[in-house]
């Protein structure tokens, strides 16, 4: 029996069964066969936030040991309790065939001399130095390949000193790992790949292929709750309550409120059908201050509900919340006897008000019990809530960067009931989400068509995609809604060619309409004889995203033709002082003007007509591309 296969006998479920098969075959006879052939290869693994990312890259490994790899290093995030969850995971995967090593299992890695070994290690420099000269001082890996799993590929690997010319430790000791071996493929796993997909083509971390998975049948992601029109589960909040949570002497905000309301409701649901778990998550900023404040706040809320569960107001605020659950979930409970349980529930102490950050007591436990759970920073990568049904999140920032947000969507994933969960936020970082899911779909659609070579970001004005200092700003290319943009030095691949698709638009000072496709059309017969002067191809790619994105974006193509124009080679401007007015006049569409140049010699042209073009995105959105 294979490696994978015995691998995939331990998955219950058909759906990921066939998923990880299919992936693992695919990158294997795609890729990695014909990455034996160069020093490293970088493949990209993309899944979803909470959609089996683990599963996935697990079922590579086993198709890649099958293949006659040996020697596996999987490393996670700089987290002691995330390194010890990866670590047993893959002790369970692989009971037997497969030496899997921790940290500290030096010994064991020396005395296996038969089996492919899998080293598990958390991005820390101390530990990767250590495991450096281990696999030095061995020489395993010196006539033979290595490969790296680097799961969160896009946190703590990226060389954070790019633009000082140098690299940061490490991102200096994992190239040191894959430079020492004979040849390396190195798996990136992430679902938030900006900061991987902005490495310069320079750059030992740009992935030479990606392979996005598809999530199963029964997950719930972006599309469920950032829909538009707005999910049934949005509860909009009012944007006070960001700064009225913080003050220690305030009552809990009225969102708040209802938000622990419902989570109780769904405990006492949840307790009642026989299942021990339930959790509510509340994110409201960065500061450990702040989550301190909020615990005790809620934990007073909790014993004033308990002493006054007799009264007339808070008995008919639970019963408005349970009825509103009612409406997508008509299956729940009765009132009465909901409302029972919660009151023993909270008499027994059984709801558990839990703080997650950097100074919080590590051995707590959120995989058992009805607990609420206040955090920031660590309620991110890795961190599963089972069976989350109530988030409140309140956390802003004045330029927030997509991959940080994103990863915040602990309540994506299977272990949900879609009929009962609830989302509360203000309407603006509601509105935020709906953007970044927005920017993700086209992500995924273009990584679908056309790999990633041709891949931009995009995102609205005031996002930004991840953080600065792990791309290279030198190289990093932006279009930029609502700037103009013309080529200087237009060159024509076939000017009869245009001059006869332009037939049907006569000169003249206003705007015809026409579509995407026959924009793209016109521009790919355009280009720029110089490097850095104007691509074709870069606007192609952002109108690609533009024709697939939200229909809330205008695919409306305003066209302006004119010929018989002069303009010197090189100028610094093409539009006539009118037509850039007019053009002005709609930011939110494609624009598009084309002039015909009679393209004189003494104009600094070769003495033959071409079409110069000048384009305009629409305002509000940055496209990134390296």
């Amino acid at each position: 029996m294979t490696y994978l296969d015995r691998y995939l006998n331990e998955i219950p479920y058909e759906d990921t069964k066939n998923s990880i098969k299919l992936i693992a075959e695919k990158i294997l006879k795609k890729d990695l066969l014909q990455s034996y052939k160069k020093k490293r290869f970088n493949e990209l693994l993309l899944g979803e936030v909470q959609s089996g990312k683990t599963s996935h890259m697990f079922g590579v490994m086993a198709a890649a040991i099958d293949a006659g790899f040996y020697h596996f290093l999987l490393v996670t995030s700089d987290n002691t309790k995330l390194q010890l969850q990866t670590f047993l995971r893959a002790l369970q995967s692989f009971q037997e065939g497969l030496c899997v090593c921790g940290e500290t299992d030096t010994i064991r890695f020396r005395a296996n001399t038969t089996q492919p070994s899998l080293v598990v290690l958390k991005k820390n420099s101390r530990i990767l130095k250590k495991w450096r000269n281990e696999f030095l001082n061995s020489k395993r890996l010196k006539d033979s390949p290595i490969f790296v799993i680097d799961d969160e590929a896009d946190a703590g690997s990226l060389n954070t000193k790019v633009n000082q010319d140098d690299y940061s430790t490490i991102n200096n000791n994992l190239r040191a790992i894959c430079d020492d071996a004979q040849s390396c493929v190195y798996m990136q796993v992430t679902a938030t790949p900006q900061a991987v997909l902005l490495q310069s083509v320079d750059s030992d971390f740009r992935p030479d292929a990606v392979t996005y998975f598809e999530p199963g049948k029964d997950y719930v992601g972006g599309n469920f709750f950032f829909a538009k029109p707005d999910s049934y589960c949005i509860r909009e909040v009012d944007s006070s309550e960001i700064e009225d949570n913080k003050e220690a002497n305030a009552e809990i905000t009225e969102g708040l409120a209802t938000a622990i309301r419902h989570f109780l409701i769904i405990s006492a649901e949840t307790n009642l059908s026989g299942k021990l778990t339930c959790s509510a998550l509340i994110h409201p900023s960065v500061r450990i201050k702040e989550h301190n404040v909020i615990a005790q706040k809620v934990g007073a809320h909790l014993n004033d509900i308990l002493q006054n569960m007799e009264d007339d107001v808070l008995q008919l605020s639970f019963k408005e919340c349970w009825e509103d659950i009612q409406k997508t979930k008509p299956d729940i409970l009765p009132f009465g006897k909901i409302f029972d349980e919660i009151r023993d529930l909270l008499f027994h102490s059984k709801i558990n008000i839990i703080t997650l950050n950097s100074v919080s007591d590590a051995s707590q436990s959120i995989t058992e019990g009805f607990n609420i759970v206040i955090g920031g920073n660590t309620l991110g990568r890795g961190v599963t809530f089972p069976y989350l049904q109530t988030v409140y999140y309140s956390r802003s920032a004045k330029v927030p960067q997509a991959d940080t947000f994103w990863q915040h969507c602990r309540m994506f994933g299977y272990d949900r009931d879609r009929s009962s969960i609830r989302l509360y936020m203000p309407p603006f970082i509601h509105k935020l989400f709906q953007e970044l899911n927005a920017s993700q779909n086209a992500l995924v659609n273009q990584i679908r068509t056309t790999g990633i070579n041709d891949t931009h970001l995009f995102y609205m004005e005031g996002i930004r995609p991840t953080r600065k200092n792990v791309v290279n700003t030198e190289k990093l290319q932006l279009l930029v809604g609502g700037v103009n943009y013309f080529a200087s030095y237009p060159i024509n691949s076939n000017v009869d060619l245009l001059d006869g698709v332009l037939s049907s638009f006569p000169d003249s000072d206003s705007f015809y309409e026409t579509d995407i496709p026959f924009l793209k059309s016109v521009l790919s017969k355009i280009d720029s004889s110089q490097e850095y002067d104007w691509k074709s191809k870069n606007f192609i790619n952002a109108l690609d995203i533009l024709e697939n994105a939200d229909d809330g974006i205008s695919k409306k193509v305003l066209l302006l033709v004119k010929r018989n124009r002069s303009i010197g080679a090189g100028t610094g401007t093409m539009l006539s002082a009118s037509d850039r007015l007019l053009m002005q006049r709609y930011p939110n569409n494609i624009v598009c003007a084309l002039y015909r140049l009679n393209g004189e010699k003494e104009k600094g042209w070769n003495g033959f007509p071409l079409w110069m073009p000048s384009i305009t995105l629409p305002q509000g959105y940055t496209f990134y591309k390296m």
